[in-house]
């Protein structure tokens, strides 16, 4: 099975209590619940934003997925990924 990624921060999607949630309830199979929720995003930034507030997260990241990026790396790899993204790709 593919994995799916968060169409705005790009965390992987593997779970389904992972998933954002529409306006109804339900669960979107694009967004994350951390940049998704009740049919909106939770934070109004740029992309450039998102990446400053997804590096913080890289130690966790670099343990689950066995990995050693430094800051700098993580960084210069989001600046990459994320324009693919549904949320960035109009930038």
């Amino acid at each position: 099975m593919e994995t799916k990624f968060c169409q705005s921060c790009g965390m992987p999607l593997q779970k389904n209590e992972e998933l954002g949630t529409n306006h109804d309830g339900s669960k979107n199979e694009e967004y994350c619940c951390y940049c998704y929720k009740d049919g909106a995003f939770t934070m109004d930034c740029t992309m450039d934003q998102m990446i400053d507030h997804c590096v913080q997260f890289v130690d966790e990241f670099n343990k689950d997925a066995d990995l050693h990026y430094t800051k700098e790396e993580a960084v210069a790899n989001m600046k990459l990924f994320f324009p693919t993204l549904k949320r960035w790709a109009v930038q």
